[in-house]
């Protein structure tokens, strides 16, 4: 296992600054800000290949939009000042909008208007990725405020056949067998919902090239939501079905309310079981979800036919917190703390999958534990035997047939904490690896 101490303090700190600095980008399905929060990411991963499938493309069931580019939008309200301005914040444009130059009453505007009446302070995220339409998304507040007359508004968009990109890297390690972590890059300025997952999947990145000795070897795909993870398994379903083991979406990962785990459609996989058994003990409140409140990629990881063992870890899962899909899903929601919080929860769980195995005791009844300084020599009822009761009790389901986390939970013991005890009782011979769940000893 990795000796290093992991600052995750220091990191939540450097990761929030990388957030800031992607904020303000206008990301979307396709297009220069995809390219743009790429290029950002080299910076840190230069090993990081980019990706590019042309639009039309037919992957699976889906076809790959055009790409769409926007220059400026805008709403000149009757006296002819600038009531919405996409440069004030890029979520006031429906994301993909077609283009628009026309002067219209307000009774018109209005049916391509969108606000939040209960959230009368909050710009709403909407978009029409796959049906033409064009609009304008503003607070209620504003709304309210609008006044009868003739309104111009300018969308100044284009449609045409380009590309869709997405970001890949791989990081071998001693065996081919994979972990995947994905994330996705294609939301506007949002920070939980968008900008957490790639912040604490680059962080991540950085302290696993440092981690001497990893078991897996692992893949990271930065992907437009839905249709870039679709893309990805279209060029890379026949490669890495037999390789991926686990793995993990990194989503909403960066507020401070909470921890949530959501379940792979299996339900019973090394990823399920490695991350809840990490959250049992690093956030015992944490929310579980099961695969039916499924929403974000673990929908195209997990489905029949491709069949990845992939969960998602979050704080608060999308959809939960009253910040989603708005302009108050900011940099204030998501801090240095929760991001650290985020990176540690997901490294646990790496921590757990890289450990986990099945162990046999290589010696028949129970091992001399005292000469080899495991047990006490003075047999004294003032004496705390707890640790020593923990050891014992690990042993005696090192029988070939109980991996590492099935037997931490038999004995109720977080089994990151068991992890020095069992490379102590490797170094002594008195466990070995195996391979499969069935071993003998003569």
């Amino acid at each position: 296992m990795n000796k290093k101490t992991v600052p995750f303090t220091a990191l939540g700190l450097e990761m929030h600054q990388w957030a800031k600095e992607l904020f303000p980008i206008c990301r979307s399905l396709t297009g220069d800000g995809v390219r743009e929060t790429l290029s950002y990411i080299q910076k840190f991963v230069p090993e990081l290949e980019v990706h590019s499938v042309p639009s039309g493309s037919m992957v699976f069931d889906w076809q790959v939009p055009q790409e769409w580019k926007i220059s400026e939008a805008y709403i000149l309200a009757p006296d002819g000042s600038k009531i919405i301005d996409y440069k004030d914040h890029n979520l006031h444009v429906l994301n993909y909008s077609t283009a628009v130059n026309e002067i219209m009453p307000l009774k018109e505007l209005q049916q391509h208007l969108y606000s939040l009446p209960e959230q009368p302070d909050a710009i709403p995220y909407v978009t029409s990725y796959y049906a033409p339409r064009w609009g304008f998304c503003l607070t209620q507040k504003q709304r309210d405020s609008l006044k009868s007359g003739n309104y111009k508004v300018v969308i100044d968009s284009e449609h045409f056949d380009g590309e869709l990109n997405y970001g890949e890297y791989y990081l071998p390690g001693e065996s081919d067998e994979e972990v995947l972590i994905s994330t996705y890059i294609c939301h506007p300025s949002m920070a939980n919902n968008e900008l957490s997952g790639p912040v604490v999947t680059m962080a991540l990145i950085q302290q696993l090239q440092q981690w001497k000795g990893r078991k897996y070897s692992y893949r990271f795909v930065f992907v437009p939501e839905t249709i870039g993870a679709i893309a990805f398994l279209s060029q890379r379903l026949k490669e890495i079905k037999r390789r991926i083991i686990a793995g993990y979406v990194l989503t909403c990962i960066g507020d401070e309310r909470n921890h949530s785990y959501l379940q792979s459609r299996m339900e019973n996989t090394l990823s399920d079981r490695a991350a809840m058994h990490m959250f049992d003990y690093f956030a015992p409140n944490y929310c579980l979800y099961d695969y039916l409140s499924r929403g974000s990629d673990e929908r195209q990881y997990c489905a029949p036919g491709v069949d990845l063992p992939i969960g998602s870890i979050m704080r608060t899962r999308y959809g939960d917190y009253p910040e989603y899909h708005t302009s108050l899903d900011d940099l204030n929601l998501v801090t240095a703390s929760g991001l650290s919080g985020g990176l540690e929860s997901v490294y646990k769980a790496i921590q757990l999958i890289e450990a986990n195995a099945y162990y046999s005791v290589t010696v028949l009844c129970e091992p001399q534990l005292g000469k080899r300084g495991l047990y006490p020599t003075l047999s004294s009822m003032s004496l705390d035997y707890t640790d020593v009761r923990t050891l014992t009790n690990f042993i005696t389901y090192c029988d070939g047939k109980h991996d590492l986390i099935a037997i931490a939970e038999k004995i109720k013991v977080n089994a990151l904490e068991l992890l020095p005890t069992l490379n102590r009782l490797l170094k002594e011979g008195l466990l070995v690896k195996v391979e499969e769940n069935n071993v003998e000893i003569e």
